[in-house]
């Protein structure tokens, strides 16, 4: 759960420093046998292996100053670089591709029962972000089963009359519906601060987005204020340049609320989000699902019909938003997502 707060370009690819393989020390002896000859002298910082004087150039990659650069924003290790350029020089695109390679282990032994991975500079920033959230934010939960069936009707009938000028997707109509709950309820669209708490006048979401790095939330600026088409272009243009590592740090610091949608997965029925620090709600959201719900036919009997189903759980921070105000939220979101003709407004 794309792309949070603290996020830094450092951040968002690329191994940790920390798992770069170190320069290899000198080694206790070259011979399988003890030698009847002096001990080599202890080695010291200005000396290698072999007790040769080393220079700060013989210390220092062979790369330029901008690879050097760019490997330090990247977070890629400089002892795990090899250089493509003109006797063996470190160049810009070695360290582009080393930034944008697969996370992976050293050579698994065979046999071995696992295989371990270094932790990329993102994967550390997702951990120490969400044991933070876990920590400091008082957590509780607020689930609904909204029907989505006059949604689904039209989300169908807005599609078909576009001429493929766009496709909706439910989570443009969700992240619009989370707007309109957060107009209504401002108190939820709020981040608590140090010594004071911060309501935002505008609806930013943040859409978690999962990419080969890991998780990163872009934003979605002032929902409350676009229409349906403009979100899906946002939402899609977003993702894209999430996945691809394109990312402005502005576009995904930030935000005042946050959104994830496992829907796609129809063995997902329902599930719980951390909240994205600092703020102070997200909402989880789970797949359709159909189910059979009473209804009253004319002549006053009552039958059964097929009703298209989600199911959504709000995790709010109970430092900012007390129970009775998500509650009021959940219900906000469940009116507008079932009477979705409002979202047009």
């Amino acid at each position: 759960m794309q792309a949070f707060e603290g996020f830094t370009l450092a951040d968002a690819g690329g191994d940790a420093a920390s798992s770069a393989p170190k320069r290899e020390e000198a080694s206790e002896s070259q011979f399988s046998e003890p030698a009847p000859t002096p001990e080599p002298a202890p080695e010291s910082e200005d000396t290698g292996p072999s007790g040769k004087l080393q220079t700060a150039l013989d210390r220092e990659p062979n790369m330029s100053a901008a690879a050097k650069r760019l490997a330090l924003e990247k977070g890629v290790g400089l002892g795990s670089l090899k250089g493509t350029g003109p006797g063996g020089r470190i160049t810009e695109e070695d360290v582009k591709k080393a930034a944008s390679a697969p996370v992976g282990g050293a050579a698994a032994v065979p046999g071995a029962p696992y295989e371990d991975a270094p932790i990329s500079g993102m994967r550390q920033t997702i951990a120490n972000r969400l044991k933070e959230s876990v920590r400091e934010n008082p957590h509780y939960f607020i689930s609904s089963t909204l029907s989505v069936s006059k949604l689904l009707k039209l989300r169908q009938a807005l599609n078909s009359s576009a001429d493929g000028k766009y496709k909706l997707s439910v989570n443009d109509f969700l992240i619009k519906a989370v707007a309109v709950a957060s107009r209504k309820v401002p108190q939820v669209n709020s981040s608590w601060r140090d010594g004071f708490i911060r309501q935002f006048n505008t609806v930013d979401v943040s859409v978690a987005v999962a990419t080969p790095s890991g998780l990163i939330t872009p934003i979605v600026k002032s929902v409350e204020a676009k229409g349906l088409e403009s979100i899906s272009a946002a939402v899609k243009e977003l993702a894209k340049r999430a996945r691809d590592g394109k990312l402005k740090p502005e576009e995904y610091q930030g935000g005042s609320i946050s959104i994830s949608n496992m829907g796609m997965n129809p063995a997902v029925e329902r599930f719980t989000a951390v909240i994205n620090p600092p703020q102070a709600a997200i909402l989880a959201v789970g797949s359709t699902k159909k189910a059979a719900v009473p209804v009253e036919n004319e002549d006053g009997t009552t039958g059964l019909e097929w009703d298209d189903q989600i199911v959504v759980t709000g995790s709010f921070d109970h430092k900012v938003v007390d129970g009775a105000v998500g509650a009021e939220w959940m219900r906000e979101l469940k009116k507008v997502i079932e009477n979705p003709l409002e979202l047009l407004l």
